[in-house]
């Protein structure tokens, strides 16, 4: 499988990461120099963005669909304002896909971006152990437990009621899997 893209779906992935790195490292910056905290947000958020996004991207051409990325600009510059206030409410945009999906394929599109997250987060967990408790793989692995929970909300367009819709059992035992992990 050969994965597609476009000049303009680089273009949004990029204005995205760039603006939820900015909005992350504004909230984060206090204790830490804004140099630091870009980069931060650039590891841990910008990664968990991106990759969740290609997760579903992946999954989406696997099934022979037209799958990009489409930036929200208007929800890129909300984030960053808020973020002046302390929080972050973060909607960048989405893998927009066409083709043949049911809701089966659905639910396997829409569980990819969440079990990104969830491997980024035991991945910046593993690695503490190895090379030791730092900000970035504290962060790493706190903000991509919160973006699989989020995502897994099953209302409106989020993930989670998509994957609620297919199977659910299985939406049950990832949002299982992620409150467990929340809470370490």
């Amino acid at each position: 499988m050969k994965l597609t893209t476009s000049k303009r779906e680089i273009i949004d992935i990029t204005k995205a990461w760039a603006a939820i790195t900015i909005a992350f490292a504004i909230v984060l910056r206090s204790g830490i120099g804004i140099l630091e905290s870009l980069l931060v947000s650039a590891i841990a958020v910008g990664l968990g963005f991106l990759l969740h996004e290609l997760g579903h991207k992946v999954v989406a051409q696997y099934y022979r669909c037209f799958a990009e990325f489409r930036s929200f600009d208007s929800m890129l510059v909300l984030a960053i304002a808020m973020s002046f206030f302390g929080f972050v409410f973060a909607a960048p945009g989405a893998v927009m896909i066409s083709g043949f999906v049911n809701k089966e394929r659905n639910g396997k599109i829409s569980i990819a971006g969440p079990a990104v997250n969830i491997a980024l987060a035991l991945i910046f967990f593993a690695l503490t152990f190895l090379i030791g408790q730092n900000i970035v793989l504290s962060y790493g692995y706190r903000i991509n437990v919160w973006l699989a929970l989020f995502n897994m909300i099953p209302i409106g367009n989020f993930d989670g009621s998509k994957i609620f819709r297919w199977n659910k059992f299985i939406y049950g035992g990832f949002v299982a899997l992620a409150v467990l992990l929340f809470a370490i």
